[in-house]
């Protein structure tokens, strides 16, 4: 199947995101909370780039660990306000 998950019917839709695989989640911003790594995790990420040094980097990478996810914090913050 090639279309994305939206176009499916939802029987199909979990049958579909099985198959996706390697999928990489990069953030010019670090992550501030773990919620981020499960919901990524619940739609097949496998790879995580952030610059990290939020107060709550632990707790990331505790998730991360969890779900089998690789880290990398790239120390490169982008994301300003």
């Amino acid at each position: 199947m090639t279309a994305p998950a939206g176009d499916f019917a939802p029987d199909q839709r979990s049958e579909w995101l099985r198959g996706r695989t390697g999928i990489s989640f990069v953030s010019d911003g670090a992550l501030p909370f773990r919620d981020n790594v499960d919901h990524a995790a619940r739609h097949g990420v496998s790879y995580i780039a952030e610059p990290g040094g939020s107060i709550r980097s632990a707790d990331v990478e505790d998730a991360c660990r969890e779900h089998g996810i690789t880290l990398v914090h790239t120390g490169l913050r982008l994301f300003h306000h």
